[in-house]
């Protein structure tokens, strides 16, 4: 038999290589250089299979080391590395490159609504002030409970959609009212006030319903599904929104 030769090894190896060239393409900002944002693009060797993720850590690694971005857990849960891709709201951790045709530029930019601080880094502050607003927390009176708050599966499931959330800001920075007018609670504030509204060991329903029924509140919303479609944990954040919504009307009743 005879023996294949280095070459015919190595176009052998290249054929079978999963490898392709994708050019991504990012919405760059540095205020310490310019006022304006500008475009750059950077041709990436990387699989299909690999995630958008994974692009920007080889720019960042091996082609400009100024390259900003936040990322931490990189396996959906931190909510960290939201950025829109393609036009979309995503988690670049979550988004496969086979999935958003790389044979066209992969475009990369900042999550609307927000300062962009660099590149594809936002000031969330905004974002936490509101969530920090609606009281995300179990608020109860009386003294120290002995065991713990007992709760029945029925009553669990109640709220259980709104507890997935990862304040990844994709719902908030896809609604166009919070692009328009950042004073807009925004749907991941109101998500994580359902939480504890509708929670039957909660005692300060009341008050964050009277905190969303303010001029910036959830009557803002104008049913767009923009947030449904963005989030990445599959939570119903409009039905979410209209059960709030509802809850104010019928309280009175």
């Amino acid at each position: 038999m005879a023996t294949p030769t280095l070459e015919k090894v190595d176009s052998a190896a290249q054929e079978a290589s999963p490898y392709i060239t994708v050019v991504f393409r990012i919405r760059r900002f540095n205020p310490e250089v310019s006022a304006e944002a500008t475009w750059q693009d950077f041709a990436v060797e990387i699989d299909p299979k690999e995630r958008v993720l994974d692009g920007l850590h080889k720019i960042k690694w091996d082609q400009d080391g100024s390259l900003t971005f936040r990322r931490s857990c990189a396996h959906g849960i931190c909510g960290s590395d939201a950025m829109r891709i393609n036009g979309k709201n995503r988690l670049a951790c979550k988004t496969l490159i086979k999935d958003i045709n790389p044979s066209k530029p992969i475009t990369v930019e900042p999550i609307k609504g927000l300062t962009v601080l660099k590149d594809l880094v936002v000031d969330m502050e905004p974002f936490f002030q509101a969530y920090r607003d609606v009281m995300p927390f179990l608020i109860t009176k009386g003294n120290e409970p002995t065991r713990e708050r007992l709760q029945s599966a029925e009553d669990r499931e109640r709220f259980d959609d709104t507890t997935k959330c990862i304040l990844c800001a994709a719902c908030t920075s896809s609604c166009p009212v919070f692009w328009n007018d950042g004073q807009y609670f925004g749907p991941a504030a109101i998500v994580n006030a359902h939480r504890f509204i509708f929670d039957s060991r909660d005692e300060a329903g009341e008050q964050r319903l009277e905190i969303l029924n303010d001029k910036d509140g959830v009557w803002r919303c104008r049913t767009t599904f923009n947030c449904t479609d963005a989030c990445p944990r599959g939570i119903e954040v409009t039905k979410a929104i209209q059960e709030v919504k509802r809850a104010l009307i019928t309280r009175r009743f």
